[in-house]
């Protein structure tokens, strides 16, 4: 075995002037919780552990589009979705449609482990997390200020926001918006942005993957919108090979099966763990805009991204460590 890695994601497509203390929040947090997966691995915990552990700090924190801080739907609510996976043995779980779950992957894990089932949505993952006793909240909890105002923005170009505020000519256009001060966007300081998907990818010391994937999905997505982030091998995958986590648009993702494929072309064609993932993104996206991350059995760990950008953070057990936005 090579030892343990780590990789987390925070959301591929960013505004592309996103103000430099919001780039500094964003790599602050994704060193500390880096930080804290690395400790966690240096005390030989299990790659699944890891990876819950990871995105549970994740979707506590306001900054990125999970938990707390969630894109909210048309009208106005979060509503979460997680998936998780242990390659070990290729269990999984999954939900969707929760709304008073604070901290979904780890309903997902529970209904790995505690039920007979791999997923769980809506008043079923609701009466399933109360019947687990997980931690409750309203949904006023998720619901920031940044986020309401982001929801007006879409309603306004009547538009679902994917990859905010891409200027386009000498102005700034997004969604059909189109405003000639970079600095606002009706009415909206530019520095109010909502990345997307978070997600972490896990080889412990025992060679074991894992992956989990968090989000409140699209801004002014219809209610009861599923995306990738809860589907095994869309957005979420684990085997013996490898751990996969991806962020982006979620149909083309769906399409894709963007997380399995990585695995396949590994298990099926041999490549190695960053060819498998140029393979996929150059071949299985038709188009779409995504990123993802991955970890090998072997120790490897790999990113790739077809948008302008993507929150991403890894490390390996042989020193390597990288925290990064742009190309």
């Amino acid at each position: 075995m090579g030892g343990w890695a780590i990789a987390v994601h925070g959301g591929a497509g960013v505004d592309p002037n996103l103000p430099p203390e919001r780039q500094d929040q964003a790599k602050q947090l994704l060193t500390r919780v880096l930080n804290l997966g690395i400790s966690a691995l240096r005390s030989n915990a299990s790659a699944l552990d890891v990876v819950e552990l990871v995105v549970r700090e994740l979707e506590t924190d306001p900054l990125f589009n999970s938990g707390r801080g969630a894109a909210l739907t048309e009208k106005g609510t979060a509503e979460l979705e997680a998936s998780i996976m242990d390659g070990s043995n290729r269990r999984c779980g999954a939900v969707s449609g929760v709304t008073t779950v604070k901290n979904p992957i780890s309903l997902a894990r529970l209904v790995m482990e505690n039920s007979p089932h791999s997923y769980l949505a809506f008043n079923g993952a609701e009466d399933f997390a109360r019947q687990q006793g997980v931690e409750i909240v309203e949904n006023e909890y998720f619901i920031t200020p940044e986020n309401v105002g982001m929801l007006k923005l879409a309603k306004e170009a009547n538009a679902i926001l994917f990859d905010y505020r891409v200027p386009l000519h000498n102005g700034y256009e997004s969604c059909g918006v189109e405003v000639e001060n970079p600095l606002q966007m009706n009415g909206l300081p530019i520095s109010v942005y909502a990345p997307e998907t978070v997600g972490c990818v896990v080889v412990d010391r025992e060679g074991r993957c894992a992956a989990a994937t968090s989000t409140g999905g699209l801004m002014n997505k219809k209610c009861g919108r599923i995306g990738d982030s809860p589907l095994i091998g869309a957005g979420t995958y684990a085997c013996k090979v490898c751990g996969v986590s991806c962020t982006g648009e979620g149909e083309a993702i769906i399409r894709g099966t963007l997380a399995r494929e990585v695995a396949a072309v590994m298990e099926y064609k041999g490549l190695e763990l960053q060819g498998a993932v140029d393979f996929v993104m150059e071949q299985r996206l038709e188009g779409g805009k995504a990123g993802l991350i991955a970890v090998s059995n072997t120790g490897d760990v790999a990113y790739g991204f077809n948008s302008n950008a993507m929150f991403r953070a890894c490390a390996t057990e042989d020193g390597f460590m990288e925290v990064g936005i742009w190309e």
